[in-house]
């Protein structure tokens, strides 16, 4: 009995604060400093998160100990006016809960953005001081309760409404959600807070006029989401955020008040609810009533959370959530590959109807450093250059996915144009030799070959696929790259069939010719949206093909240039070539890395840090 008792003081001794500030940090090194040895000599475990512009902290220890530590970081003037949120809960098991979340190690690390609201981390970032204005809980409710006399008060306008905005993911909002009677709400169904920004660019008009009204977890989404939305102008004055979020409001209103659920937080207790047992979240696969995320289930395809009751979960077994059902996705398409090799997905060449094969699959987690793991790898669709395939390329790129296999999986394809199999007679002449003496049918090569296959092809291309070799019309010229200009739309249309039958991708790769076609794409990127959508591209030794009608830095998407420079002995590639596309690439958002060991992608150092560099920003 005594021992019970002793257990239960211990449980209620613990606790989890979270809190961030936004504020000019002048000196990051020496708040590293603070931060690490002040949560090590308090025995607190979770994520710190340092920024030039602020902190996003989410720590467990004693509650001793976090007001120990309030009061320490409350001493330095930067945090004047930080909302602290501490709670009392159970302590972390040493479970795979615990772990994902962070819970069982201390994790500081400075970043670029304390939340990364944009696909394009390379972006300038929304000023919070041009946040929405800040409504406390009790102002929140009474705003929602008296829509009439809230609207009056802004303003007379017959057309302008209230609308409610939630600023959180889709695996939060399964579970818990404001649901006020007479209020229009809105739920992005978003993946990842990232997505955010496009979903708002994309409803623009839904919003413009009215009263919006943002909610998340603890606040800080909603004070770089809202200052985005202000900063769209006229239309978009009337915004405002729940400060502090759905935990404050909760604390405000035990009883849930509007809001119904449970409020998923990023720690492990998981979710957080009030004192209204219904349970608004159901199973993916039997629709049964359950909200509880411990089993950490996730999506085959996109590795987002999905709910599984415990009568439908089993070992070993496949889900897929919402967002990838709406995408036509089937289970057993990608079949799970239980090992660290890359993927190499071979589909043929027809664009509609994509099927994979046996060959494609996703790697397991792995740990991540600082005893942390990122939510899930990136995917990286890689395309091949010229006369090459999917098995070749796999080859020449092993040590960039072995240097980068802990947050990224490279995905292989062939390209949809197939080539004919081309031997050269050799470097004789053959009007040296009497007639009789030249063998009419010289011997084609007697090793045997993979086919080869490209992504555009010459005007007079004729598709002669097969297995029988044919003699080259003329000596190979090396800048016959130049010459492919045609095939773009079947190219793009197989594209289209990859994305919907095996992403999502985060990223493209491309090399020599296929950095081309993934700059065409990368060109059309509001064209295609929502058939192929990816967040960032990396281009190495590229060059353009059908844009000279694009301006310097008019392609505005997130990319990574590599190409040897003029020193670099890229005997395919010229560097200016390379250069001249990176040109056209948005330099806000662009990186370049020239470097000179001939036509690869070099994966030693300076180079392969410059990579991952640029890959971490989009974790």
């Amino acid at each position: 009995m005594a021992a019970s008792s002793s257990r239960d003081e211990e449980e209620a001794e613990y606790g989890v604060l979270l809190y961030y500030k936004f504020t000019s940090i002048p000196d990051l090194d020496n708040l590293f400093t603070f931060f690490d040895s002040n949560c090590r000599s308090l025995s607190l475990l979770g994520r710190v998160r340092l920024s030039p512009n602020g902190v996003n902290v989410t720590v467990g220890g004693k509650l001793s100990s976090l007001e120990k530590h309030i009061a320490a970081v409350s001493s330095n003037i930067l945090f004047d006016g930080t909302d602290f949120k501490l709670a009392s809960c159970r302590r972390p098991a040493n479970d795979k809960v615990a772990q994902e979340c962070g819970f069982t190690s201390l994790s500081i690390r400075v970043v670029k953005e304390l939340v990364t609201f944009s696909c394009h981390p390379l972006l300038k970032s929304p000023d919070v001081s041009n946040a929405g204005r800040h409504l406390s809980a009790a102002e929140f409710h009474s705003v929602i309760q008296h829509v009439g006399k809230f609207l009056e008060k802004e303003g007379p306008d017959d057309h302008k409404k209230l609308v409610l905005l939630d600023a959180r993911n889709l695996y939060e909002t399964r579970i818990g959600k404001f649901q006020p009677p007479n209020v229009e709400t809105l739920d992005p169904e978003i993946r990842q807070y990232s997505d955010l920004q496009s979903w708002i660019d994309n409803n623009l008009e839904e919003l413009r006029g009215n009263c919006v009204l943002m909610y998340c977890t603890g606040g800080i989404r909603c004070e770089t989401a809202s200052a985005y939305l202000r900063s769209k102008g006229d239309g978009f004055e009337n915004v405002f955020q729940l400060f502090g979020g759905i935990q404050r409001y909760l604390e405000q209103f035990p009883d849930g008040g509007f809001f119904k659920g449970k409020n998923f937080v990023f720690d492990h207790r998981v979710s957080v609810g009030s004192s209204d047992a219904n349970i608004l979240g159901t199973c993916l696969l039997c629709s049964s009533p359950f909200d509880d995320y411990s089993s950490r289930s996730r999506c085959t395809y996109c590795r987002m959370l999905v709910l599984v009751c415990d009568s439908c979960r089993k070992k070993g077994s496949q889900y897929i959530c919402e967002l990838c059902q709406k995408n036509v996705k089937t289970v057993g398409s990608i079949p799970l590959i239980e090992n660290d090799e890359c993927q190499e997905l071979f589909i043929p060449n027809e664009p509609e109807g994509v099927p994979t094969s046996d060959h494609a699959g996703f790697s397991p987690q792995l740990p991540w450093r600082n005893g942390t793991k990122p939510s899930r790898k990136l995917r990286i669709l890689c395309l091949h250059g010229f006369r090459q395939n999917a098995s070749s390329f796999k080859g020449r790129t092993a040590s960039l996915a072995k240097k980068l296999k802990n947050f990224a999986d490279l995905v292989f394809i062939n390209a949809p144009h197939e080539l004919p199999f081309i031997y050269q007679t050799g470097l004789r002449d053959q009007n040296s030799f009497p007639p009789s003496s030249v063998p009419p049918n010289p011997p084609p090569p007697s090793n045997n070959c993979s086919k080869k296959f490209a992504w555009f092809i010459s005007p007079d291309f004729s598709c002669r696929s097969g297995t029988n070799w044919e003699i080259a019309d003329c000596p190979f010229d090396p800048l016959q790259y130049m010459q492919q200009t045609d095939g773009f739309d079947a190219s793009l249309a197989y594209l289209k069939g990859v994305f919907s039958q095996a992403g999502p991708f985060d990223g493209i790769l491309g090399f020599s010719q296929g950095a081309a076609m993934v700059a065409l794409v990368c060109a059309q990127i509001r064209a295609t949206k929502g058939q192929i959508d990816f967040r960032f591209a990396i281009l190495c030794s590229g060059f353009a093909v059908e844009l000279a009608d694009y301006e310097k830095g008019s392609i505005n998407c997130p990319s990574l240039h590599i190409f040897g420079n003029d020193q670099g002995n890229d005997r395919q590639i010229s560097s200016q070539a390379s250069r001249e596309l990176a040109s056209l690439f948005d330099d806000g958002c662009s990186v370049v890395i020239e470097h000179e060991v001939g036509h690869i992608i070099p994966t030693r150092s300076p180079y392969i840090d410059e990579i991952k560099d640029f890959l971490h920003r989009f974790l």
